[in-house]
Parts: C-alpha cells; sequence; structure tokens
C-alpha cells in the first residue's frame, strides 16, 4: 500500500499515533502534537486491556514502558516480553505495526536493571512536492531503545530510573525543494516510583508516578530552528488489590496523565511559530500547565488461581489531546513461566466520528521463570 503525503505533513507519527485518533471533528481543535508520539502507545496487552494503565500496577515484564521502577518489585528472577500490535486497522492501513520487546535481570533482592525496544512500522510513503508531484517513496519507521535501573529504597518504595534512544526515519534521506530530510535522533530519560503493600495472599494498596521522555527536542532537517518537542510526560496513579481467598485476586487502578508540552499558537503567525519553536526544553515543561492536556484512565482485573486472568478498562482524555475516549478488555493464561495476553479495543463512535482505533488487538507471550 501507498500513500501519498506532502512535504509539508511530516507530522505522520502524530497522525498515526495520536491526532488522528481523535478522528474527524466538526470543531476545530488546537490539539497539542509532539514529534515520536510512538512512545506513549500503549506498548503491552495487559495494560491495554486495562485501559492503559501500568504506573501503579504490579510488577510485571513490560514495566519498563510504564514505570521502570515496578522491577524492583518483580518477584521472578528474570523475564522476557514480546508484543505485537496491528495499527490503525480501522482506516484500512494494513502494514502498519507496533512491536516492543522488554527483559529485566534481577541482580539481588532489591535491585534489578531493564532493557528494552519499542519498533513502530509506518508502512510505505509517496512523498510529494506542493505540486503534487512526486518525489521518492520512504519506509518510514521509529524505534527507541531503553536501559533501566530500579532499587528498593525501602520495604515497600522503589526508585527507578531508564536512559532511552530515539530514531525516527518518517521523511527518509530525501532532498526537496533545497531542504534536506534526514532521520531524526534523540536522547531522553524517564524516573520512576513506586509504593506498594501488597505481597501474595495479603490486600494492599499501590501507587506510583513517573517522568517519562525527558530529553532533547528532535529534528528532521539541519535547520536548527525546526525542531519538535518530545512527548514528555507527568503521570500517577494508585491501585487496590483484594484477595478474597486462596483461588481468587482483583485489582483496580486509576491513572491520570499529564503531557509536559506546551500548545502552538492557535492560527499564529509565522513569528509566533519562531517564537514557539525557540522555547527551550525545560521551560516547556513548565509552560505546558497553561494547558489542558490531561488522559485519565482506569482498569481492573480478576485472577483465578494464578493462572486465568479477565482484565477491563476505560481511557479518555482532553479536548486539547484529541478528546479520545473508550473502554477495552483483554484477558491472559499462564502456563508454567510462560504467560500469554490479549487485548481488544472496544468499536466507538459512528460514521465520520468513528474512533481510528477501534478494534484495536494487542498480543504479548512473556516469559517469567520462577515468578509467582
Amino acid at each position: 500500500m501507498a500513500y501519498k503525503f506532502n512535504k509539508a505533513l511530516f507530522t505522520v507519527p502524530a497522525l498515526m499515533g495520536m491526532a488522528l485518533a481523535a478522528g474527524a471533528q466538526v470543531q476545530k481543535i488546537n490539539v497539542v502534537t509532539t514529534a515520536v508520539p510512538f512512545l506513549r502507545i500503549s506498548s503491552d496487552a495487559r495494560a491495554g486491556g486495562m485501559g492503559e494503565t501500568g504506573i501503579a500496577t504490579s510488577a510485571d515484564v513490560n514495566a519498563q514502558f510504564y514505570n521502570v521502577a515496578r522491577y524492583a518489585f518483580a518477584s521472578g528472577k528474570s523475564g522476557v516480553g514480546m508484543t505485537y500490535t496491528p495499527w490503525l486497522r480501522k482506516l484500512g492501513l494494513n502494514d502498519v505495526y507496533l512491536a516492543s520487546l522488554a527483559g529485566y535481570y534481577k541482580l539481588d533482592e532489591n535491585q534489578a536493571v531493564s532493557v528494552s525496544l519499542k519498533y513502530f512500522n509506518l508502512g510505505n510513503l509517496q512523498m510529494t512536492d506542493n505540486s503534487g508531484n512526486d518525489l521518492y517513496t520512504v519506509h518510514p519507521r521509529e524505534m527507541s531503545i531503553d536501559a533501566g535501573y530500579s532499587k528498593k529504597l525501602a520495604d515497600h518504595l522503589s526508585l527507578g530510573v531508564a536512559l532511552r534512544y530515539i530514531n525516527s526515519n518518517i521523511a527518509g534521506n530525501g532532498n526537496s525543494n533545497g531542504t534536506v530530510y534526514k532521520a531524526g535522533k534523540a536522547v531522553a530519560g524517564d524516573i520512576g516510583l513506586y509504593y506498594t503493600t501488597v505481597k501474595e495472599g495479603k490486600d494492599g494498596w499501590s501507587a506510583g508516578a513517573a517522568l517519562t521522555n525527558l530529553g532533547s527536542k528532535i529534528s528532521y532537517t539541519s535547520d536548527a530552528a525546526n525542531q519538535s518537542f518530545l512527548p514528555a510526560n507527568l503521570g500517577a496513579g494508585i491501585g487496590h488489590t483484594w484477595f478474597t481467598n486462596e483461588v481468587h485476586k482483583i485489582s483496580l487502578n486509576g491513572e491520570v496523565n499529564k503531557l509536559l508540552v506546551p500548545a502552538a499558537p492557535a492560527n499564529g503567525t509565522e513569528e509566533d511559530m519562531q517564537q514557539y519553536n525557540k522555547t527551550g526544553v525545560v521551560s516547556s515543561w513548565g509552560k505546558s500547565f497553561s494547558n489542558n492536556a490531561m488522559a485519565y484512565s482506569a482498569g481492573a482485573e480478576y485472577m483465578y488461581d494464578g493462572q486465568f486472568s479477565l482484565r477491563a478498562g476505560y481511557y479518555a482524555d482532553s479536548r486539547a489531546m484529541g478528546k479520545r475516549h473508550y473502554f477495552t478488555t483483554g484477558a491472559g493464561i499462564k502456563y508454567t513461566m510462560f504467560d500469554f495476553n490479549f487485548s481488544y479495543l472496544v468499536a466507538s463512535g459512528s460514521g465520520v466520528n468513528t474512533n481510528p482505533l477501534s478494534n484495536t488487538l494487542r498480543f504479548t507471550l512473556a516469559i517469567t521463570p520462577g515468578a509467582k
């Protein structure tokens, strides 16, 4: 499949990841957009089935994508997880997908190291000039590679940090009207806190907070003034777990996220945009609180005998992030060290207002020797 995009539409990742998810809105909205929004796409089926919650849920192999501090409380010595997500099938894009890989290793009872890889394939794009003439075909793709470390600070509290390298090749190494396009590269970091009183067979609370994607700007040209913000984010979550008896376990979680990116000037002049582009990374985090780019999610998980899981959740975000809202469901089955999960994003909207993420499926296989 090939798509045609004018060179001015190099906001491909925003379109594919976040802005498109808002659907066709009749009312004009000044949506806060960023580069590489694939970094904020839920990266495993467990979180995907629980309304995208992952900051304060119990430790699992994919904690790197939500709150790296959770690994310090992982019950197994090590683990690895692989996830595949066909993306935007509702729009007929059959060659777009997100794949991720994550793993951890416990150095001892209190420390863990972790790594992850995220790969977003956007199919094939036919690039054109302002007159619609074909220029060249590109195979846009984006990826991130992480390394993390987490440590218990106390019996119930842990801290985690991660360093991330980002490579976003959405325009290829082409030339249009004298402008040379290249792959964008950036470095970012995460820091997270996790608190839990939950123990096997004992009810308890969990809570977490995470600052993610704090890093440099990213550019697809040699023009230093034409750089885009990474999707820096501040998130917090809380949850409670009940063990009704030896085989039944129920968890409820809630989460709120604030996108730490200022909104571009609505109908701004060229001078306004130049001033916006000059905004420094650190100052942009403070300026982001002038907009309402917020997301809210809630999720529930029922587990039977540590082997069978059912999940459900709800996600909603503000108008500044596209005003998406949808329900999610999921299930999982664990056999010895193998844990297979899938999630489903329930269809919502109709006609031009149909959610392009409707019917999205995620599939995760996790291998965790010795995990409970």
